[in-house]
């Protein structure tokens, strides 16, 4: 990934972790990867465990930035949440996949903006 556009993601990242934050959520982790995938952001919202993906673009020229989220992207997600549920030990909390969509400056957040037929 070109530097460029790795400054763009953090910004993204930045925008959205203030969006979630002032909305309640309590921010657990940041950039979790592991061989199965990667999370943008893992937060806590009401007693869920939310694994928040962050897509952003300039404009819709090309389409809503959370289109962009296919299936395989969201196979690999839900891979990596189970490996991350795994680790902490956290079978007994609910969980959903958000989605924080940013176009220029609008910040929209997408509660249970996708689901995975994946289990542990």
């Amino acid at each position: 990934m070109k530097k460029q556009n790795i400054q763009k993601g953090r910004i993204g990242e930045s925008k959205a972790i203030y969006h979630l934050k002032k909305t309640g959520y309590t921010i657990i982790q940041i950039n979790f990867r592991c061989s199965l995938g990667e999370i943008d952001i893992i937060a806590q919202d009401n007693g869920v465990l939310a694994f928040v993906e962050v897509k952003s673009r300039k404009d819709t020229a090309f389409g809503y930035p959370s289109e962009a989220i296919g299936y395989k992207k969201r196979q690999n997600i839900a891979k990596a949440a189970i490996t991350y549920i795994k680790q902490n030990n956290l079978f007994d909390l609910p969980m959903r996949f958000d989605v924080v969509e940013i176009i220029g400056d609008e910040v929209k957040l997408i509660k249970d903006a996708f689901s995975s037929n994946i289990r542990y």
